[in-house]
This record gives structure tokens, sequence and C-alpha cells, in this order.
């Protein structure tokens, strides 16, 4: 873990909290930070498939908010960009 992870899995808490209530229920909130958690701890997404599905499942989540008008998609796309950043990916381009 490193402060870049740390600071978007803040984030990714943060936005979890303020869409509590009125854009997410319980189930999803707990969707999205089993995901945080499980990629905040990831050292490599290919040895650990538990965190690759979590990742997949929030996925799947943001499609459906989406797809119901719960969230925008620019909203959905932050949200997926924080997380993917609580984990192991590689920054080089």
């Amino acid at each position: 873990m490193n402060s870049e992870r740390s600071q978007a899995y803040t984030r990714v808490v943060k936005a979890v909290d303020d869409m509590s209530g009125s854009k997410l229920h319980p189930g999803e909130q707990d969707t999205i930070r089993h995901a945080a958690d499980a990629l905040i701890f990831c050292e490599n997404l290919q040895t650990d498939p538990s965190a690759e599905e979590a990742l997949a499942d929030v996925y799947e989540l943001a499609d459906k908010l989406v797809e119901a008008d719960r969230i925008s998609h620019d909203g959905a796309q932050k949200l997926l960009t924080d997380l993917e950043s609580c984990g192991p990916f590689s920054r080089a381009a």
C-alpha cells in the first residue's frame, strides 16, 4: 500500500458515505466497501481472485445504478476510477 492508494480509499469511503441512503442501498454500500477493502490490501490481482471478483461486482453495480438513473455516468466513472486507484494497478503508460 502507498499514499496514493490510501488517498483513493479515503475518496471511495467518502463517496459511499455521501451517497448512502439517497442513492445507495445498504447492500450496495457494502459491495463497494468490500471491493475497496479487498483492493487496498491486494498486491496482485492475478493472484487474488477475491479482489478481482469484488471489483467486477462494483463494475456491474455501477452499470445498474447508471441504467436506473440513480447516479450519473460521470459519477459512476469517478467512483470506479477511485476504486481502481485503491488497487495495485500499474501507473506506467
